[in-house]
């Protein structure tokens, strides 16, 4: 198995680190000189700024700014329930962030005696706050999200879709491949969003690709493509457009089918007029783990079904045994980092193993060569 062309710390804050956020990390998105992140067990989403020695080459990033979702938009929950932050997505003046849309079964607990053990087993709860797509407009002044930011003659809205019968789980229920699957907790196989990618068209029509991690249909994974736009009636609620023509027309969403030769998607990232798909287990299962390159994804109406031709194989990652899961994936430039370097991918990971907690209370992130198409 290749190894990372190199590993990048990323610092966060100590209350961030008390919430575990380092060691859940969901979700990265690249953004200049900033790194977005989040953890899976939070309602928030995580700003770093790249560091750099004396010859301008990123050694880490940390000056973190920790955004409250619920400072902006509207939670279902509230603000102390997570919202588990499974994707984030950049493109334009907005900030995009989805909730893993999953039903949670409990875990058993090592200390737990055994008919303890199975009445946790055998509970499963629905947290309201993973329900979510979120769009949050990114303040040119600070970098952060606000509220409202004016543009010119236009004020941006932060918005929401979710909480009031209009997320896309309700949005699903009665789909015929997807509809069954959200009685099931997400890590049984069951619905389970981890991944978003946002991109224009050549008529500047926004689509939104969600990607699940589960179900895996007889070997093939799902992402759902969605047109959200303002609300009409209301500037901090999103609504879903309906497509005109190809496949889902007539529909508020369509359906895509990806032979991934088993695995679901952990996560989905525009390049150019493809998008990189990070595929791996669809249940609590370590590995294998790779990258794929959806051909074409951004630049036309997709086919509904992707057989492996139009997904080739762009990295194979290594993984842990129960440890070093990789969750999230991120393009960098060419000279992003410094050194001469083409395209990289960072990869973040959840559960890391000890070796990538630095003694900074940092965590480390692995830096890939992007090979080129």
């Amino acid at each position: 198995m290749d190894a990372p062309a190199r590993q990048v710390p990323l610092h966060f804050s100590e209350a961030s680190r008390a919430g575990s956020t380092h060691t859940n990390l969901s979700a990265v998105r690249a953004d200049g000189e900033h790194l977005w992140v989040a953890g899976d067990e939070t309602a928030t989403v995580e700003r770093l700024t790249a560091h750099r020695d004396g010859e301008g080459r990123v050694v880490g990033y940390g000056d973190e700014a920790s955004v409250r979702l619920a400072d902006l938009v509207e939670l279902p929950a509230g603000e102390e329930e997570e919202a588990d932050v499974e994707g984030i997505a950049r493109l334009g003046p907005w900030l995009w962030a989805v909730g893993s849309h999953s039903l949670k079964r409990k875990r058993i607990r090592s200390s737990d005696p055994d008919d303890k053990a199975r009445k946790r087993l055998a509970k499963v709860v629905r947290e309201e706050n993973r329900f979510v797509l979120v769009r949050l407009p990114v303040d040119p002044a600070t970098g952060l999200p606000a509220r409202t930011v004016r543009e010119g003659d236009e004020e941006l809205t932060a918005a929401v879709l979710g909480g009031r019968g209009d997320s896309l789980a309700e949005l699903l229920a009665d789909d015929d491949l997807l509809g069954p699957f959200f009685a099931i907790p997400g890590k049984d196989n069951g619905v389970d969003v981890e991944g978003i990618a946002v991109h224009a068209r050549d008529d500047g029509e926004v689509r939104v690709h969600v990607g699940f991690r589960g179900p895996v249909l007889r070997g093939w994974a799902v992402v759902a493509e969605v047109r959200p736009v303002t609300d009409p009636d209301d500037p901090h609620r999103l609504t879903l457009e309906k497509f005109s023509k190809g496949p889902g027309e007539g529909k508020r969403y369509r359906l895509h089918l990806l032979d991934l030769e088993g695995l679901g998607v952990r996560d989905l990232c525009p390049h150019g007029e493809d998008l990189l798909v990070l595929a791996g287990p669809s249940m609590s299962l370590s590995g294998p783990v790779r990258v794929h390159r959806w051909v074409g994804a951004c630049a036309h109406d997709a086919a509904a079904v992707v057989r492996a031709d139009g997904l080739p194989v762009v990295l194979d990652l290594p993984h842990g045994r129960g440890e070093d899961h990789a969750e999230g994936i991120a393009v960098l430039p060419a000279g992003a980092h410094g050194g001469g370097h083409g395209e990289q991918l960072v990869v973040v990971l959840d559960s890391p193993a000890d070796a990538r907690h630095t003694t900074g209370g940092g965590m480390l992130a692995d830096v890939w060569d992007l090979p080129t198409p």
